[in-house]
């Protein structure tokens, strides 16, 4: 699913050190990118801005006289928007996060959450592995699914060395199944006999991305978006755990490599422990729970997240190969569906454990 290896594995820095210059093209696109899905979400609440985002970067891949700037002058600074910036959004993110908001759900429910993260993170890697998922394909679907969507994909692809192309699969379906969720999860609502609040909470343990549980939960108006945010971010507060012992696992993997008497290969400098920008993450979240940042600036700091990660969706998407894609993915596909299904069903539980 790859296109065009040799240009999209580019190292971010030569010996000279990559020009700005070089970057400049592929970052213009990734605004321009940006602020079309704003502006479509504006038009069209029910479309996240980052779903359009990651939708614009796959259509501008496929597109045949596009491909070719695509592929050319635009490569590095799109490249380096998925991965420097993806990484600069996560840390943004933090600030979406309130350690007192999420204690005021009570210990019961955010064990009951946490429960349902741990499952679906587990389950989804047992049926990737199942299905023979090559790489670290396994982890990144499992996050993406369990926690926060591509920005969870980006962080679990960092702690493990993945390489840039191996996101871009997990990527491209957890957006799909987000998608699909905003469209069947609100037919359910009367089937399942969910109140609002219920609904909302049903979203916000579910649902991957943080645009599509809004996208999702709002259907049912703002009792249930309120529900939906809180229940989200209790997820998302999850990565940095789920991080750490990822990065414990790369250590130890590098150190047995290292210390391999067979092993050749001359290897780099050992993994951190916790990634710089899941600290910056977590200070974000500190921050936030300090209570000192006003609405404004709360506001702003949404504002440069869209930014960030909308163009590092953008320069993901931008990298998919529909036809590789169709041609390769199908156990990928197959694999992310079941995943799907099990995280509705495991928030659909935590839904009723909550409402006892």
């Amino acid at each position: 699913m790859v296109i065009g290896k040799a240009v999209t594995d580019m190292p971010l820095h030569g010996k000279s050190g990559r020009k700005w210059v070089q970057l400049l093209p592929g970052l213009v696109a990734c605004a321009i990118a940006v602020l079309t899905s704003l502006g479509i979400h504006m038009l069209i609440p029910a479309l996240p801005a980052m779903t359009v985002a990651v939708a614009l970067g796959i259509l501008s891949a496929n597109l045949p006289k596009v491909r070719t700037y695509i592929r050319g002058p635009l490569r590095p600074g799109l490249n380096f928007a998925a991965k420097r910036l993806m990484r600069a959004g996560i840390v943004v993110l933090g600030l979406k996060l309130s350690v007192i908001d999420i204690l005021g759900l009570g210990w019961a429910t955010f064990g009951i959450i946490s429960a349902v993260v741990i499952l679906a993170f587990a389950g989804t890697y047992l049926l990737a592995k199942l299905f023979r998922l090559p790489g670290e394909t396994p982890l990144l679907l499992a996050a993406g699914f369990s926690i926060c969507g591509a920005s969870a994909i980006g962080a679990m692809a960092a702690a493990r060395r993945a390489r840039h192309t191996d996101t871009l699969m997990p990527v491209a379906l957890v957006t799909l199944c987000g998608t699909l969720a905003i469209a069947v999860l609100p037919l359910l609502m009367g089937p399942l006999a969910l109140d609002p609040v219920q609904f909302g909470q049903w979203a916000g343990a579910s649902v991957h991305d943080v645009g599509q549980v809004v996208a999702t939960a709002q259907i049912a108006g703002s009792a249930a978006l309120a529900a939906a945010l809180v229940l989200k971010l209790t997820r998302v507060l999850l990565l940095a755990p789920i991080v750490f012992v990822a990065g414990i696992g790369t250590r130890r993997m590098a150190r047995k490599q290292t210390q391999d008497p067979d092993n050749e290969v001359e290897l780099g400098p050992l993994p951190p422990l916790v990634p710089l920008f899941i600290i910056g993450f977590l200070a974000m979240t500190g921050l936030r729970s300090l209570g000192i940042l006003t609405p404004g600036m709360l506001q702003i700091g949404t504002t440069v997240q869209d930014v960030l990660l909308g163009s590092a969706l953008f320069g993901l998407g931008s990298a998919v190969s529909i036809r590789e894609l169709l041609s390769s993915g199908l156990r990928g596909s197959l694999v992310a569906l079941l995943s799907w299904i099990l995280i509705a069903a495991l928030g659909y539980w935590a839904v009723l454990l909550i409402s006892l």
